[in-house]
């Protein structure tokens, strides 16, 4: 059954962002199911014909890695977990490789971390990339960069990488498969739950409903899921959860079938700038606001001046992405900010012409200005 409000979703989704993760892509013995690559690829290419750019971010390369080394049970440790994933990335790339050139299209990969969101240039690039592969109507296949990757350049799993990808795209769906249908009012395999078509509201009482588990080859559950879910529809994106392994999945969600759950974003969509500021970077130093900048920021739309600011926390340069909070700790929006640390515990609480007085110069008027900050919605 189709419903007019995925039909209008996907009339305004000009690139689709498919999750794919590593149960949907293996047998019960852990090896990839390759049969299950190929009716991808095919939908994938019906995806492009309908004018769509097409970017997948895959699981499954420790999987793969396994097949290819011989083990018979999923290692636990980090050195040989990344070991499996190096030897078994290029062997996933390969099979997906294999299946689009059938239709004369080719596989592209990109590894990344979260540290190539970070910063600016890397993120433009991998932006660029991405729209020259489409220029050549390459599908491009995306993994977490597992060899290299350590906490603090981890994104956790590959829902958050999606996320982070689809925020790169102009009106982008990102759709997620998984090995369940979408999200349960109960535990998914209790036969009482019923399955939530629509979520038009992600509240507290629609995430309480998620279930904290997860399968041995995966790396998130519904919990994760949820997260994903959230930063896309905090930038405008809507999102589907369905069951990978149904039968054309993906045709079906793009013939706006009711499969899944249908998440749906409020709002239009947040500039790709203020996206960058909001969404890919998490600030290291904040500054505390009092009560009435945090009103003029998040109701007024307004620049953040110094007379605001009640205190300084960390170290920074100017230009440094900086959280901004209010008195009871809250973060409610993210800037770049025009002075260093040290001015700013000079000036903070002041007026203009004091400012100047203090500095001898007044060498901007806001300490950040609107067009810098994003105020966020998570």
């Amino acid at each position: 059954m189709t419903t007019p409000l995925r039909q209008q979703i996907l009339q305004n989704s000009d690139t689709i962002v498919i999750k794919i993760g590593s149960n949907v892509l293996t047998n019960q013995d852990d090896k990839i199911d390759r049969a299950q690559i190929e009716h991808f690829a095919q939908q994938f290419l019906a995806i492009q014909q309908t004018g769509r750019k097409v970017v997948v971010v895959s699981s499954g390369a420790v999987s793969a890695g396994m097949e290819r080394l011989g083990l018979i049970s999923r290692p636990t440790d980090l050195p040989h977990l990344q070991a499996a994933a190096a030897t078994g990335q290029s062997f996933l790339v390969s099979m997906y490789e294999s299946a689009l050139q059938k239709s004369a299209r080719h596989a592209a990969q990109l590894l990344l971390t979260a540290d190539d969101f970070k910063h600016r240039t890397r993120y433009l690039n991998i932006r660029n990339t991405l729209h020259t592969l489409f220029e050549y109507g390459v599908i491009p296949i995306i993994n977490e960069n597992d060899t290299v990757s350590i906490d603090e350049i981890k994104f956790g799993d590959n829902d958050a990488l999606a996320a982070m990808v689809a925020s790169l795209m102009e009106n982008p769906l990102l759709i997620i498969l998984s090995n369940v249908e979408g999200l349960y009012d109960g535990h998914p395999n209790d036969p009482d739950s019923k399955l939530i078509p629509l979520v038009e509201n992600l509240n507290e009482e629609i995430q309480g409903k998620a279930v904290a588990t997860k399968s041995s080859r995966g790396t998130g559950g519904m919990n994760s899921k949820l997260g994903a879910v959230k930063k896309a529809l905090a930038v405008g994106q809507s999102v589907i959860i369905a069951q990978g392994k149904k039968e054309d999945v993906l045709t079906r969600i793009l013939a706006g079938d009711e499969v899944g759950t249908l998440f749906v974003a409020k709002g239009p969509p947040i500039p790709a700038w203020k996206r960058w500021i909001g969404y890919s970077v998490n600030p290291k130093s904040s500054i505390v606001l009092d009560e009435g900048a945090c009103n003029a920021i998040k109701s007024g739309g307004k620049s953040l001046l110094a007379i605001g600011i009640k205190e300084v926390k960390g170290e920074f340069p100017s230009g440094e992405l900086i959280s901004l909070v209010s008195l009871e700790g809250v973060e409610i929006a993210r800037g770049l900010i025009n002075y260093t640390s040290t001015e700013l515990r000079q000036i903070h609480g002041l007026k203009k012409d004091q400012i100047k007085e203090k500095l001898g110069m007044l060498p901007y008027e806001e300490v950040i200005h609107r067009d810098n900050l994003t105020v966020l919605s998570l």
